[in-house]
């Protein structure tokens, strides 16, 4: 909550110059420097301050902050969360990340993290090993993956942490998991930070009346973000689909000509999937190299054995898409993956890099059965026959797959997604053909 104090500094402050400002600066001595720099109220803008409470205390229990990238929420879930442990020394804490590994490098250790937000002589300890993060007060803090939900059976909350929701694989049920803990003080909240996408459970708390909203355009926080930044990605995405969703928060459904509505995918989607005969891990490898480049799109999927009367089904079981990699570094990816899934064999599409693309997954893995294909036709032309599956209802999801799943819903006729390739697409492509339209005369693609 604000105090009356902090928010009358605040005003003074944005209302002068900076010449009243460095002589006030000047009159204060170091501990109250540092202590007016870590005051939050002070320097936070409006969009990341909490909202406010009524007498009771029940306005909400859920502040869904929806932000561009480098729009600030970072920092602000970290000093909603320090500000819950100075206020209740009992505190227990659920800090959520899509992965333990994000949680921490985020969360916590992040430039914008909870150690960061704290003076140095008041930061709290944070124990890897533990997954804790514990006050000088006695408040403790809890690492979970979103990745694994059953980790937040049994433990109870006073308030919770959950960051990138929109990304998260198991999203409803780890959100379930974590409901059910939120049961410890008189009322437990929980701040959400993400960067919006339509998926189901964002959809959902935003129709929840007990969910207050804050959107934050990544335009609001560009004091604070390096000028190289705002050219290059900023200048580069702005107005486009991409830009709307990851630079102006806003949330997007599907665009009209979409091969994929992220409906059909929804429809389909399964938590596991059953016994498969033949697993295949697909991929679509970049031209080029380096941090420019585009992704080395690989996909993994399986097909499960047809009961008679009925189409063989294909399960979407991975996305293991690198970005910006060398050969070496994504022939290494894909051999994992490989062995990761157990698959039968690779797919590679071969119509930038001949031979040298096998060649290159050869020197990972001289064992790894490879087959190269070459398309002889336009990419939504070889995609159509794909979708079309989906509609058949042949083809389900195991899990979330939010990056593929994105870059599938904006796949339109003019072949691109986001205004860029569509590697993650064009891997999927694959590895359903190979699975379940080759031979089939539904594709003209080229087995070499």
């Amino acid at each position: 909550m604000r105090t009356g104090s902090a928010e009358t500094l605040r005003a003074a402050l944005r209302g002068s110059g900076p010449e009243t400002i460095e002589r006030f600066l000047s009159t204060l001595s170091p501990s109250e420097l540092t202590a007016l720099h870590y005051d939050f109220e002070i320097w936070a803008r409006d969009d990341q301050l909490p909202p406010a409470s009524s007498g009771d205390g029940a306005s909400w229990t859920t502040w869904l902050m929806l932000g561009g990238r480098g729009a600030g929420k970072t920092r602000a879930g970290a000093e909603w969360v320090r500000a819950h442990a100075r206020a209740l020394p009992e505190a227990r804490i659920a800090l959520i990340g899509e992965t333990l590994a994000d949680a921490r490098t985020v969360m916590v250790e992040g430039v914008s993290g909870l150690l960061a937000v704290h003076p140095p002589g008041a930061r709290p300890l944070f124990e890897p090993s533990k997954r804790q993060v514990t006050w000088p007060c006695g408040a403790v803090a809890h690492l979970f993956s979103a990745e694994d939900p059953e980790s937040l059976r049994g433990p109870q909350f006073t308030a919770a942490w959950s960051d990138e929701l929109g990304k998260w694989r198991r999203p409803q049920e780890t959100w379930d998991m974590l409901q059910f803990g939120l049961r410890l003080g008189d009322a437990p909240r929980q701040v959400v930070t993400t960067t919006p996408r339509p998926v189901p459970l964002i959809k959902a708390l935003l129709s929840d009346a007990r969910t207050v909203v804050t959107r934050v355009a990544t335009s609001a926080n560009a004091a604070n973000l390096a000028p190289s930044f705002l050219e290059a990605i900023v200048g580069r995405y702005r107005g486009t689909r991409l830009g709307r969703q990851e630079l102006d928060a806003e949330l997007l459904e599907d665009r009209e000509d979409s091969l994929w509505p992220r409906a059909l995918i929804e429809r389909h989607r399964v938590s596991v999937a059953p016994e498969l005969s033949r697993i295949v891990v697909a991929v679509d490898p970049p031209a080029s190299s380096g941090a420019r480049a585009d992704a080395c799109g690989i996909v993994v999927a399986g097909r499960a054995a047809a009961w008679p009367g009925q189409d063989a089904r294909a399960y979407v079981l991975g996305d293991e898409t690198v970005e910006g990699a060398r050969p070496l570094d994504w022939a290494r990816a894909v051999v994992a993956a490989y062995r990761r899934f157990e698959a039968d064999r690779i797919v590679v599409e071969v119509n930038q890099g001949g031979e040298l693309v096998e060649t290159v997954l050869h020197q990972v893995d001289a064992s790894v059965p490879v087959r190269p294909v070459r398309a002889s036709r336009g990419k939504v032309l070889r995609a159509e026959p794909v979708a079309a599956l989906y509609e058949r209802g042949l083809v389900s999801h195991v899990g979330m797959l939010p990056a593929l799943e994105d870059e599938m819903c904006d796949f339109g006729l003019d072949g691109l997604s986001g205004g860029s390739s569509p590697d993650r697409v064009d891997a999927l492509v694959w590895v359903l053909t190979d699975l379940c339209l080759r031979g089939a005369g539904e594709l003209r693609v080229r087995a070499l």
